[in-house]
């Protein structure tokens, strides 16, 4: 089953807490959160995985 993972934004001018990232079978390998940028503010540098 593809990984399901949780980002948060800790840009403190972004209104969107955080959300969850549903990868599929073909994503390679090396892709993290570090590739992803946030949908609601576009930042990508704020951006963290939410660890349980």
């Amino acid at each position: 089953m593809p990984e399901t993972v949780e980002v948060e934004c800790d840009n403190g001018d972004c209104e969107l807490d955080m959300f969850e990232v549903h990868y599929t079978y073909d994503v390679p390998d090396d892709h993290g959160v570090a590739d992803l940028s946030c949908p609601y503010c576009a930042d990508s540098a704020s951006l963290s995985e939410i660890v349980l």
